[in-house]
């Protein structure tokens, strides 16, 4: 089992830290006093290789993770349901600054403190770890003084919404030994999961994903950035690495001030092109993986309950003969075959997540999604900002630069 170490290769003791001096009270009784509550918790930060839920052993049960969900809009709520079904984790206090929200929260869970003031969220007693789904341009100052306040966290995606407040969330959250997950949820996805056993036994041609639909328009990003991350994520853990190039173009269709059209080009080493297609502007909503390959095309349908995952055992090879002098001497090879749709376990992905945060926090392993794997997909998201704004000029990006860490699937990565 692998566990959390700095940057110096030392192993991290794994006994929950104490809130970084910022966030020490001005009353050393209340501090020593929290302090021993807190050791007698375990620590983690980060991930195992399956992020699906497991259960604790016996030995390692112990009193509730005390959860503070930051956001309490459509994903917040979820996140509150979810963690209440955990009998390892205790939601103890939502807080959102529209009252409509809370009061939601109070009809559908009395037993929990509802609050608008996020610090007041913070110092409650028993909370161990902060969920944050807010809006993307919130997320680092919440991140930042939840990490400070000596909390894990658990930030819907983007991580941010710039490669440097994301690399001060990592090294934040490595020094103060505590857990950052981002939440790429889709690859907490069975059918997503079951797409890249079949990928890894095949020579991938290429990819690319349809993400539209009429709305809902956000107010603090564009379609580009509302969207494409899930896609980036999944197109990342498919094929285990990285794209160099970028290219991007997008349109304001609904003349909201944002693009709310993207059309997004990666490549991968090898050659390999994805192609993402984002739209807050199409009346036919998609949300479609597709994967071409030698012997396979294989498909990702997450609106389709039935056959989430479809693969078509069809092919095309091309042989050039000796010395073709055109495109018609070439000889093409043929496969046709079955189309299959295999089974996959009934789980919720948000639950496969919200429990592998949990795990992680206990057990002292790296995330599946962690700080290094978000921040991947904000370099990412940056070179297409780049690309759009020059209209469609092809960006190279340098992963020399960014400072991810060499852990969990940002390792995978490289």
């Amino acid at each position: 089992m692998r566990r959390w170490c700095g940057r110096d290769g030392t192993t991290r003791p794994r006994v929950r830290p104490e809130p970084l001096a910022a966030a020490r009270s001005q009353d050393p009784a209340a501090d020593r006093s929290c302090s021993a509550r807190r050791a007698r918790r375990r620590v983690s930060t980060a991930a195992g290789r399956n992020p699906d839920h497991q259960s604790l052993s016996a030995a390692e049960e112990r009193e509730p993770t005390g959860i503070a969900v930051i956001g309490c809009g459509y994903w917040g709520i979820n996140y509150v349901r979810v963690f209440n079904e955990m009998p390892d984790a205790k939601v103890l206090v939502a807080c959102d600054p529209r009252q409509s929200r809370l009061d939601e929260i109070r009809r559908r869970f009395p037993d929990i403190v509802v609050t608008t003031d996020f610090d007041e969220a913070l110092s409650m007693d028993g909370v161990d770890a902060v969920v944050i789904s807010t809006n993307a341009r919130t997320h680092f100052d919440l991140s930042k003084r939840a990490l400070i306040a000596g909390k894990h966290v658990l930030v819907e995606k983007p991580l941010t919404t710039s490669v440097e407040d994301g690399e001060k969330l990592l090294r934040l959250s490595e020094r103060a030994n505590l857990l950052l997950l981002v939440g790429h949820t889709f690859l907490y996805n069975a059918g997503v999961r079951k797409v890249k056993e079949y990928v890894d036994e095949q020579h991938v041609y290429y990819l690319y994903a349809r993400r539209t639909s009429l709305g809902p328009i956000r107010r603090d990003v564009n379609a580009i950035w509302d969207l494409a991350p899930h896609d980036v994520a999944i197109f990342n853990f498919l094929l285990g690495r990285k794209p160099d190039l970028v290219s991007a173009v997008g349109a304001k269709v609904l003349h909201n001030h944002r693009e709310d059209v993207g059309f997004i080009s990666l490549t991968y080493p090898g050659g390999i092109v994805g192609h993402i297609h984002v739209s807050w502007a199409d009346p036919n909503k998609t949300r479609e993986v597709v994967v071409v390959c030698r012997d396979q095309r294989i498909v990702f349908n997450d609106l389709d309950p039935l056959e989430r995952v479809r693969v078509f055992n069809k092919g095309v090879k091309v042989e050039p003969l000796e010395e073709p002098v055109s495109f018609g001497e070439y000889h093409f090879l043929l496969r046709d075959g079955d189309i299959t749709s295999p089974a996959l376990p009934v789980s919720e992905p948000l639950k496969n997540q919200s429990g592998h945060f949990l795990h992680c926090i206990r057990r002292g392993e790296i995330a599946f999604t962690d700080a290094g794997q978000g921040l991947a997909v904000v370099r990412v998201m940056e070179a297409i900002d780049e690309s759009v704004a020059n209209e469609g000029a092809p960006v190279h990006i340098d992963w020399s630069e960014v400072d991810t860490r060499e852990t969990g699937l940002a390792n995978s990565l490289r």
